[in-house]
């Protein structure tokens, strides 16, 4: 898994994709947030790690810019998000956001299954609560 927290930029594979968010172009950026969410969300299959990483990532971004939202690590949080200042969010990410997360913790997902072999998914769940809170409507 490539984890050492259980926060959403606390393993190698939001990192490597907080590298494409990095990559693009300030107002392609919203375009990055809505593949990984996307992926995730609309996924009917097994989702797999790598898509449920990303998208807690992404979600966590979206968040993040929501008034009250949970701040993001300055430390693993792709730089862009720090050099380039906030990002204009479109309005439906909020919602696919939601629904990416719900998909991330559902039971045919490699994400929930390895949290669970480890005997940790209730505490990464509490951590990912903030995030959800602040997606969800007011």
């Amino acid at each position: 898994m490539g984890a050492w927290g259980l926060g959403p930029f606390d393993n190698d594979t939001a990192g490597d994709w907080g590298y494409e968010l990095n990559d693009a172009i300030l107002s392609g950026r919203p375009a990055v947030l809505r593949k990984a969410l996307t992926a995730a969300a609309d996924e009917t299959g097994y989702l797999d790690y790598i898509q449920a990483a990303e998208a807690i990532a992404a979600a966590a971004i979206v968040a993040a810019h929501q008034p009250g939202g949970p701040t993001l690590d300055p430390v693993y949080s792709p730089d862009c998000l720090r050099t380039d200042g906030p990002l204009d969010i479109p309005a439906d990410l909020i919602s696919l956001s939601l629904r990416a997360i719900d998909r991330v913790i559902a039971e045919d997902s490699h994400w929930r299954e390895l949290w669970e072999e480890a005997d940790r998914l209730d505490d990464v769940i509490a951590v990912l609560a903030p995030v959800r809170t602040a997606l969800e409507p007011h």
